[in-house]
C-alpha cells in the first residue's frame, strides 16, 4: 500500500510538473508567440502596483517604446541613448533584472520621427538562437543578427525607409525567414531574409507608397500557408515560401499601424487601417486575386483603430483608440457592445487566462473579463508612463516603463 501511495504520488507530481512546463512559453517576438497579443498561460497575477506582486524592477538606460521579448531566462529590448546617438540592444536577466550585457546596433544622426514616437519602438524576436533587430540608419533599414552573448552574427541594409513619423519595424520570423515591413512613403517594400545569414530570399517591391508599421502574422488558412501583410494601400495574403500574393483587399484607405487579427471560431482576419480614415473589416480568408467585392464579411467605422493592436476572443475583439476609447465588438456581426473610456493609450492589450490586459499610457492595465457588458476585474498601476507593451511568460508579466521594466509575479 505505501509503494502504491508513494508510486501514485510520483505520478501526479510528474503530470503537475508537465502541465505546469505545458503552460509556461515564451514571448519571443512583437505580440508573443501568436503574434496577436494571446497567451496559453493561467498562473498570472491580476493584481499589483508598483510594490505589490513585483518580483524585481530594473533600471533602462536610454529611452525607447520597444517591447521587451522573453527567451527563458533572458530578456530582450532596444533602447536608444540619445545623448550619444546609438542605437542598443539590451539583454537582461529575466529572473532577477540583472543587466547582462547592452550592444550598439547603429551609432549615427537620429531620423525625424513624430513627437509620440521614440528612436527604438521595434520590438525585436528571437528563435532561441539569434536576436534579431531592426532600426533605421538615416533613410537605411538596417537588421542586425546577435547571439545570446552580445555577438553580432550578421548585418543586412535591404533597403530604405522615408517617413516623417519615425520608424517602427518589429522583425517577424517564419521558419528559415526574417520578414522585414519596409512600407514607407519613400521606396516601398516587404522582405524576408535569411535567419542564419542574412542574405535575401524574397523582396517584393511595391508600387503604392504610403506609411505602414504593421507586424505581420502567420496563419494556416483555406489549405495553405497565409502571411497577413498590411501595406500598399491594400490588406493582403502572402505566400510566405516565396513572396507571391494570393489575395487582396483594396484600401481602405493608405496607412496602417496595427496587426492582424484572426478569429479560428468564426474564421475571420479583423484588421483595421490608420489614415486618413479608420475602417475596420472583417474578412474570409479563402479567397484568390482581388477579394476587395467578395471576401469582406462586415466594414465599419466604429470601433476602427489606429495605433494599437487588438485583441481577440472566440466571440468579442476589444479595440482601443489612442484617446483611450476601449470598444468591445461582436466578431461575427461587427457590432460595438459596449464602450469605456480607459485612459489614452498607444500599447497593446493581451489576452491571458480568458481575461483581457488593457494598458495605458500612464502605467495603469485594467483588467477585463470578456462578456457582452464591461465588467472590470483589477486596475493596476506600475508608477510611470508606459508607451511598450505587456509581455506574458513564465507566470509572470513584463512592463517596460519609461525609465524601467518591471517583473510582476505571485509572490511565494
Amino acid at each position: 500500500m505505501t509503494n502504491f501511495k508513494l508510486l501514485r504520488f510520483i505520478f501526479l507530481l510528474t503530470v503537475s510538473i508537465t502541465l505546469t512546463t505545458a503552460q509556461a512559453q515564451n514571448w519571443p517576438c512583437w505580440r508573443g508567440s501568436n503574434g496577436d497579443g494571446t497567451s496559453l498561460e493561467t498562473n498570472v497575477p491580476v493584481e499589483w502596483d508598483a510594490v505589490k506582486n513585483v518580483l524585481w524592477k530594473s533600471k533602462v538606460p536610454g529611452t525607447g517604446h520597444s517591447s521587451p521579448i522573453i527567451w527563458e531566462d533572458k530578456l530582450f529590448t532596444l533602447t536608444a541613448l540619445t545623448e550619444i546617438q546609438e542605437k542598443v540592444l539590451l539583454c537582461y536577466n529575466a529572473q532577477n533584472g540583472d543587466l547582462l550585457w547592452q550592444e550598439t546596433v547603429i551609432k549615427s544622426g537620429f531620423e525625424p520621427k513624430h513627437n509620440d514616437n521614440s528612436y527604438a519602438s521595434g520590438t525585436p524576436a528571437t528563435d532561441g538562437k539569434l536576436v534579431y533587430v531592426s532600426v533605421l540608419d538615416g533613410q537605411d533599414v538596417v537588421v542586425a543578427a546577435y547571439d545570446f552573448t552580445g555577438k553580432r552574427i550578421w548585418i543586412q541594409r535591404p533597403g530604405k525607409f522615408s517617413s516623417p513619423h519615425g520608424y517602427s519595424c518589429s522583425p517577424a520570423l517564419f521558419e528559415d525567414k526574417v520578414i522585414i515591413n519596409g512600407d514607407s512613403k519613400g521606396e516601398s517594400f516587404v522582405t524576408a531574409l535569411n535567419k542564419a545569414d542574412g542574405k535575401v530570399i524574397w523582396k517584393v517591391d511595391h508600387d503604392k507608397p504610403a506609411h505602414s508599421f504593421s507586424t505581420p502574422i502567420f496563419r494556416e488558412m483555406a489549405g495553405k500557408k497565409q502571411m497577413i501583410f498590411c501595406g500598399n494601400m491594400e490588406i493582403a495574403s502572402y505566400n510566405p515560401d516565396n513572396g507571391k500574393k494570393n489575395w487582396f483587399v483594396d484600401g481602405p484607405s493608405e496607412d496602417f499601424c496595427s496587426s492582424p487579427v484572426y478569429s479560428e471560431k468564426n474564421g475571420l482576419l479583423l484588421v483595421s487601417s490608420a489614415w486618413p480614415q479608420r475602417h475596420l473589416l472583417a474578412i474570409k480568408p479563402d479567397g484568390q486575386g482581388d477579394v476587395t467585392k467578395s471576401k469582406v464579411v462586415w466594414q465599419t467605422t466604429k470601433g476602427a483603430y489606429y495605433v494599437p493592436s487588438p485583441v481577440c476572443t472566440d466571440d468579442y475583439l476589444f479595440s482601443t483608440m489612442t484617446n483611450g476609447q476601449v470598444h468591445c465588438i461582436e466578431v461575427s456581426t461587427g457590432n460595438t457592445l459596449w464602450t469605456e473610456n480607459l485612459g489614452k493609450q498607444y500599447s497593446s492589450a493581451v489576452l491571458v487566462n480568458g481575461l483581457v490586459y488593457m494598458p495605458n499610457d500612464k502605467g495603469i492595465i485594467t483588467v477585463i473579463k470578456p462578456g457582452p457588458k464591461f465588467e472590470m476585474v483589477a486596475q493596476n498601476s506600475i508608477g510611470e508612463r508606459m508607451n511598450a507593451s505587456p509581455v506574458i511568460s513564465n507566470g509572470k508579466i513584463f512592463l517596460r516603463g519609461d525609465s524601467n521594466i518591471y517583473c510582476i509575479g505571485l509572490k511565494k
